[in-house]
């Protein structure tokens, strides 16, 4: 295989570079708050196997384009509400940064967690289990 124009660590340093970032106890501490939106984007496994942020809404990776766009006829009312602040986050910090240099080309105002879940847990912050499935 020859050698990529720009690596994956290039495009994630790069979206690091230009959008916000909160630090896992910053984002324990605004839990509560009712304006942040904490959006969880792991694959559904992912949740199943190490749980995940208590009332984090789930939204897969591949249609967070899809359910921000109000044009979109896969829109999620959720991502309508123009005074919330949404945190997003991923496993380790990279699908996040990505997801929200995009979603601010497209004109979606959002953060991520730069640490990602798996520092979540370590720095306090609460895990919810999904209950077991048959």
């Amino acid at each position: 295989m020859s050698k990529l124009k720009r690596s994956a660590s290039e495009m994630v340093a790069a979206a690091r570079s230009r959008i916000e970032e909160m630090e896992t106890p910053d984002l324990i501490a605004a839990m509560d708050d009712p304006n942040v939106v904490i959006v969880d984007i792991r694959d559904i496994r992912e949740r199943q196997r190490t749980g995940f942020i208590p009332g984090s809404v789930h939204a897969p990776r591949g249609m967070i384009e899809f359910w921000v766009d109000p044009d979109s006829p896969y829109f999620k009312e959720v991502f309508g509400q123009d005074d919330k602040k949404y945190v997003f986050h991923c496993a380790s910090g990279w699908r996040s940064a990505l997801t929200v240099a995009t979603l601010q080309d497209m004109g979606f105002e959002a953060a991520h967690l730069k640490e990602g879940f798996s520092t979540w847990a370590k720095h306090g912050g609460p895990v919810e289990m999904p209950e077991p499935r048959d």
